[in-house]
């Protein structure tokens, strides 16, 4: 059974960093792209960024030079690192794998390739 479990959530101020952390079992991990996407209160999801299974890397422009997306193969485990937080940052963020290897910049954000998602983890930045 495919398990994805983030954490490192929580809240900050304005300025500040923050790591989260997906944690992914049942499955063969390094074949996988790993999503991280996010939905803030009254909006739709969207995608924050992804990493592909050899560590392509994307991002929504919002987040371009602030956040970075890693991903450890001998742990299991997908980051976000989240610096320079902005009140519109603020959301629950989710990660989600896909078994598609998605190496285009208009497919990686699309929901419909990730199969499996985690329960989320909320993120607040204070102004």
């Amino acid at each position: 059974e495919v398990q994805l479990t983030e954490s490192g959530g929580g809240l900050v101020q304005a300025g500040g960093s923050l790591r989260l952390s997906c944690a992914a079992s049942g499955f063969t991990f390094d074949d996988w792209g790993i999503g991280w996407f996010r939905q803030a209160p009254g909006k739709a999801r969207e995608g924050v960024s992804y990493i592909s299974p050899i560590g392509s890397t994307y991002y929504h422009d919002s987040v371009k030079g602030r956040f970075t997306i890693s991903r450890d193969n001998a742990k299991n485990m997908v980051y976000l690192q989240m610096n320079n937080l902005k009140p519109e940052d603020t959301a629950v963020y989710y990660c989600a794998s896909t078994q598609v290897v998605l190496t285009n910049e208009n497919l990686w954000s699309k929901e419909f390739f990730f199969g499996s998602w985690g329960q989320g983890t909320r993120v607040t930045v204070s102004s």
